[in-house]
Order: C-alpha cells, then structure tokens, then sequence
C-alpha cells in the first residue's frame, strides 16, 4: 500500500481540530486541499473516516481506530524534531571518544572540562583502552573520534592530526643510583630488571622494535597494564621503569626518580587525534573538535 504521508498529516489535522477548515488553517493549506487528502486517504484504505456534523467533522470508528495510531506517530514525530533541534542548539547529545590513560591524562581531560562547563548538557562517554582497540572502535563507528599514539598504521578512510609530542624514557630509583650519570648501551637492558607495558600497547611495540633495529632488546621481570602503576614499582625500586616521560615527570623533579641516558635517544612520538571520514561528525563531537581549533 502506497499511501503519502501527507494524507495522514491532514487526516491527523483534520482529526485534531474537528474541522477541515481549522486544519486547513493550521497546515496554511486551502480546506479543498485538505478535503481532497482526506478522501484520497479513505478510498485507498477501502473506509470512511470522517462523518459531518454540525460544527465540522466527527471521527467514525475506523477513523477513531486510525487516529490513534497516527496520534502517535506524528507525536514521536515531532518529539524527534525537537531532539534533533536541542542536539543542533547544544542543549542534549553525546561524545563518544576512545583514548587511553595517557591522552586523556596529558592532552583531553582539561579540553573535556572547558567543553563541559560551556555545554552542560551534552553527555561524555570515554572508551578507555590502548591505541589499537580505539581504532577498532572508531572502524566499527563505535566512538566519534580517537585519541592515540604513534606509531600508527596508516590506513584509507581516515583522517588524522598530530595534537602534541610525547618521549619515551627509562627512569629508575635510589636502587639503581649507580647507573646515573652514565652513558648506557642498549644492549645493557638485558641484564636490567624492566617494568614496562604489555605487549597490546603501541608503546610497547614501538620501544621492541626501536630496540630490535639495534639488536637489543628488553625481557621485561614485570609487566603492568598501566603508565602510573609502572612509575609506583619503579619508586618501590621493583626495576627500571619504560615509560612516557610524563607520568615520571613529577618524580624527576622531585629527585625521587632518574632517567637513564643511552647511546642515543628514543625518537620521540606523536598523540594524534583520528576520525573515521566515513562517519560525519555529530552537532556535538562537530564542536568540541572546532573547540580544540583542529
């Protein structure tokens, strides 16, 4: 059944207001138009439903019985315009973001704030997990955008944007104190007892295979799931400490902690922040990105 909705609209009219005239003012239509929609709508659903009377139009029981459905429909209708004009005009909505410990920690959570205090009303959800499972994610269209590390595995359909550098590092505690000062070769991490990331992470990958290009590498006596708790075993002096020199900053300044300096450096990486270009942005994942100017 082939039916225009906008049969239903002037039959929902008509029905409301008990009267082909007030529809027709109320739709800025003429009352033959109305008429005609109405009785194109009934001869199509094989029915009358309307009767006259003497201040307009009555519902008969078929009509009554389609009413209440149209009702309905046109409330959840209109019901959707209106969310949809609340999420254009800010006031409802959501962000979906994935991003680990260490991007919300050194580079969103003060954006996620100001956003927050101007747009109250939106809501913000957080995917927490390693750079790979966000990019799962965000291919999946499970998040808006991600926030990740480098290195990352250039892939078609999406867009990215490098937002801040990040270095990793070797720190290590008052066990250790011996070892400061002094310029380490790689190889020496063989026989240092190492605490780093599992193997999931993209830090981990890329420091392996930094490591692999030098022929050394790291077998680490712990490994954590992350960032904070790897710098709290190294301050229990548990083993030298491979992280993202921001979570050890603190400690280094404090003198609590110290980097150890090899024969050359780590080359520092990039936080990107990544979409899927086949998923247009929401009104409001739109304005936080045009927020952190990107």
């Amino acid at each position: 059944m082939n039916i225009s909705l906008e049969y239903y609209k002037f039959f929902y009219y008509a029905a409301k207001c008990s009267s082909i005239t007030q529809a027709a003012e109320a739709l800025s239509v003429t009352q033959p138009a109305v008429s005609q929609a109405i009785r194109a709508l009934a001869k199509a659903l094989g029915t009358e439903l309307f009767v006259r009377n003497g201040k307009g139009v009555q519902l008969t029981p078929a009509g009554e019985v389609l009413y209440d459905y149209v009702k309905r429909g046109y409330e959840q209708i209109r019901m959707g315009e209106r969310k949809m004009l609340e999420m254009t005009n800010m006031e409802t909505g959501e962000i979906r973001i994935g991003a680990s410990d260490m991007t919300l920690q050194f580079y969103l959570l003060p954006h996620l704030q100001r956003f927050h205090e101007r747009y109250p009303g939106i809501r913000i959800s957080v995917t927490n997990g390693p750079t790979p499972e966000t990019m799962h994610y965000l291919s999946e269209g499970r998040i808006d955008f991600g926030l990740v590390t480098t290195p990352l595995s250039r892939r078609k359909g999406f867009h990215s944007i490098a937002v801040r550098q990040i270095q990793d590092v070797f720190v290590a505690g008052t066990r250790f104190r011996k070892l400061k000062g002094e310029i380490l070769p790689w190889s020496s991490l063989r026989e240092l007892p190492v605490v780093c990331l599992e193997k999931n992470s993209s830090t981990r990958r890329y420091v392996d295979d930094f490591l692999m290009a030098r022929g050394a590498a790291i077998h680490p006596e712990i490994e954590l799931a992350t960032s904070d708790m790897i710098v709290q075993f190294a301050l229990r002096n548990l083993g030298v400490a491979c992280v993202v020199r921001d979570f050890a900053q603190p400690y280094l300044e404090a003198g609590t902690l110290f980097e150890l300096r090899f024969e050359s450096s780590l080359p520092a990486r990039e936080m990107e922040l990544v979409t899927n270009e086949k998923l247009p942005p929401t009104s409001a994942s739109a304005k936080f990105l045009e927020m952190l100017k990107l």
